[in-house]
C-alpha cells in the first residue's frame, strides 16, 4: 500500500509571480504557515538540497528533514523528494503550474509510503496531507494575490 495525493488551486496572479514566489525557498517560512525555517545546504545547478524545520506541533515536537528540489522552468514543473525520510519509506513530490484564464493553476502531487514502524499509516497520512495542502495552498494563494495587487498598474482616471 502506498499513499497518493493531488491538490490544486487557482491563483489570480501571473504565472511568473506564482513561480517566483513559490520557488523562493529561503522565503518559505513567510509563505507557508507550517515552516519555521529553511536552511539551504547545497546547490548544484537548479537542484537545491535544504533542511525544512516545522513549528512545534501540538505535542511540542519539532519535525525537521532534508529534501531535494529541482525546478524545471521550461516545463513549469518541480520535482522534489525527501532525502532524510523520517517516518516515510519514500516521499516524492511533483509541482505543476499552468496558465489558465483566471490566473495560474498550481497542482501538488505527492507519492509516498510510510515505514512499517511509523506512528501512522498511509491512509492517515493521505488524509493529513490532503487537509493540510488545502490550508497551505489557500494561504499561499492569498499572499500571492496580495503581492500581485501591488504589481498591477493603477487604473486610468476618468476625466
Amino acid at each position: 500500500m502506498a499513499g497518493h495525493t493531488q491538490n490544486e488551486i487557482t491563483i489570480a496572479a501571473p504565472l511568473d509571480l506564482v513561480w517566483d514566489m513559490t520557488n523562493d525557498l529561503e522565503r518559505w517560512p513567510q509563505l507557508f504557515s507550517e515552516y519555521a525555517s529553511v536552511e539551504v545546504l547545497k546547490r548544484e545547478g537548479e537542484k537545491t538540497t535544504f533542511r525544512l524545520t516545522m513549528h512545534p506541533d501540538e505535542n511540542g515536537t519539532v519535525w525537521s528533514w532534508v529534501s531535494e528540489r529541482e525546478p524545471h522552468r521550461e516545463s513549469l514543473t518541480v520535482k522534489a523528494r525527501r532525502v532524510e525520510t523520517g517516518p516515510f519509506a519514500h516521499m516524492d513530490i511533483h509541482w505543476r503550474y499552468e496558465e489558465v484564464p483566471a490566473g495560474t493553476r498550481m497542482v501538488w502531487t505527492q507519492d509516498f509510503a510510510m515505514k512499517p514502524d511509523a506512528p501512522v499509516d498511509d491512509d492517515w497520512m493521505t488524509d493529513n496531507i490532503n487537509k493540510n495542502s488545502k490550508v497551505q495552498m489557500a494561504l499561499i494563494r492569498d499572499k500571492i494575490e496580495k503581492a500581485a495587487a501591488g504589481h498591477r498598474p493603477a487604473p486610468a482616471l476618468a476625466d
